[in-house]
């Protein structure tokens, strides 16, 4: 089903029911590696390097330090993705629990030929968090873009994927840019400024606070604008997921197998090699549930004893039994909402395809 939308403000957050309790995952999290032959990371010394500060960019180690300085502790969600994160991501949406990978592909194969009318074809197609780029593979073959540009801040395991993608399509001039978006992104030079689609899919535009995400939708209507050059006629492809039963969505980030489970841990193991910090994963658990007056499933890491994590520098964190390091946030919008957020961000024209349940929708935007 497709719906078109024109600028009509509405709340941004739809109202749900009172929260439910949180679900737990009961494996053991030193075990939860385990079920993944070969993706587990490579043993560490339980001493902190040092001369991790000195290798790690600063403006990292600043903002990994100030999260976990904060109450209650954060870790910002890109920091899932070193290589077996990466990998641990793919593994997650293979799960019968996790929906939105099959739903959005079942809803890009339904209305294939719509949304290629739509968008059009021989553009500059660019992924941001371009992963495996199994999606865009599977809309070059629709839209038969004149170049692809992945954008993913895991830039060894992005390589892999774009070398895969020039040997399905050798005609296809494909580039690979590693880049943290939530910085901005530098696209190459000679890139037409004209043209250009902004492919966002997998709903992880809900990654980002609302007032995070308008910024981020307002760079990218930037990139699709060409930078400023007139008649740039270029446009956005999101995929975003949309409000739905509390036990589905719940499910979806708390599976059975530990996979979400061992995907959260390893961002422990990925900050210690990146600020030299002293985290022992198994002396955390994963946690995530619904939050319903946010509307949005957060992920947390509960220490299960006292314990207290050291970084170079004499930085130090004590935490209490029970207490969490906020580590993920997934809004769920209801179309309208945010229909009202790309037009904030200038996107004045858009029209949503949604599976038949109405349990995702991916948006064309056009400013």
């Amino acid at each position: 089903m497709a719906q078109a939308f024109l600028h009509n403000p509405s709340p941004l957050l739809p109202t749900r029911s009172a929260p439910r309790q949180a679900a737990w995952n009961a494996k053991p999290p030193h075990l939860a590696f385990e079920a993944f032959e070969g993706l587990a990371p490579e043993a560490e010394s339980a001493a902190v390097p040092v001369a991790a500060q000195a290798l790690a960019e600063q403006s990292v180690f600043d903002e990994i330090t100030q999260g976990l300085l904060q109450q209650p502790a954060t870790i910002s969600p890109k920091f899932f993705y070193d290589q077996l994160g990466s990998e641990l991501f793919e593994s997650i949406t293979r799960l019968p629990e996790y929906y939105p990978t099959r739903t959005e592909h079942a809803v890009m194969q339904q209305h294939a030929a719509e949304i290629a009318a739509a968008v059009g074809q021989g553009r500059t197609l660019i992924e941001l968090g371009a992963g495996n780029c199994e999606k865009a593979r599977a809309l070059c073959r629709t839209l038969a873009p004149a170049c692809f540009v992945g954008v993913d801040i895991s830039a060894d395991f992005l390589q892999g994927a774009v070398a895969r993608m020039r040997e399905e399509f050798p005609h296809m001039d494909v580039r690979a840019v590693g880049a943290d978006m939530t910085r901005g992104v530098t696209l190459p030079a000679d890139l037409p400024r004209t043209g250009r689609l902004v492919f966002y899919p997998g709903s992880s535009i809900g990654n980002f606070d609302p007032p995070h995400a308008l910024m981020l939708l307002e760079q990218m209507r930037e990139l699709v604008d060409g930078e400023g050059e007139p008649g740039a006629d270029g446009g956005l492809l999101i995929g975003i997921d949309l409000p739905k039963e509390v036990e589905v969505l719940e499910a979806a980030y708390d599976d059975a197998a530990g996979v979400t489970a061992a995907f959260n841990l390893n961002v422990l193991t990925h900050v210690n090699r990146l600020i030299g910090s002293s985290f022992d994963p198994a002396q955390w658990r994963h946690l995530a549930f619904f939050n319903t007056l946010q509307s949005r499933i957060e992920m947390h890491l509960q220490a299960m004893s006292p314990l207290q994590v050291r970084w170079p520098g004499g930085g130090v964190r004590d935490f209490a039994a029970g207490e969490c390091i906020h580590t993920e946030n997934s809004y769920k919008y209801t179309l309208p909402a945010f229909t009202d957020l790309l037009a904030r961000a200038g996107f004045s024209r858009a029209r949503a395809w949604t599976d038949p349940r109405g349990w995702f929708a991916v948006v064309h935007a056009q400013p």
